[in-house]
């Protein structure tokens, strides 16, 4: 069984750092994309970055700058390096894998930013 966790959310003051953390387990295959998405209260789940097995990566453009996306092929790990985070920014994060047998979530962690 597949399942992804998270860690690394918090409550860091504007203009702070965080860095999440996403473990993939349970997969026989190897896993293609992998991405951050974000979720604020009463809004639609958006990604916020993804970055494939070659190591190409993608931003929303509200995080160009200040997020950078990681991954360790061999430990089935994804990172995502917060800096310079905004109020705005606050919401629950969400690791997402894509793998041969379809698309896999994490739980989510919480990141707070307070202004």
């Amino acid at each position: 069984q597949v399942q992804l966790v998270e860690s690394g959310g918090g409550l860091v003051q504007a203009g702070g750092s965080l860095r999440l953390s996403c473990a993939v387990s349970g997969s026989r295959f190897s896993i293609q994309a992998m991405g951050w998405y974000r979720q604020a209260p009463g809004k639609q789940r958006d990604l916020v970055a993804s970055i494939t097995r070659g190591g190409s990566t993608n931003y929303a453009d509200s995080v160009k700058g200040r997020f950078t996306i990681s991954r360790d092929n061999t430990k089935n790990t994804v990172h995502l390096q917060m800096n310079s985070l905004k109020p705005e920014d606050t919401a629950v994060y969400y690791c997402n894998a894509n793998i041969l047998m379809g698309v896999f979530w994490g739980q989510g962690t919480q990141v707070t930013v307070s202004s």
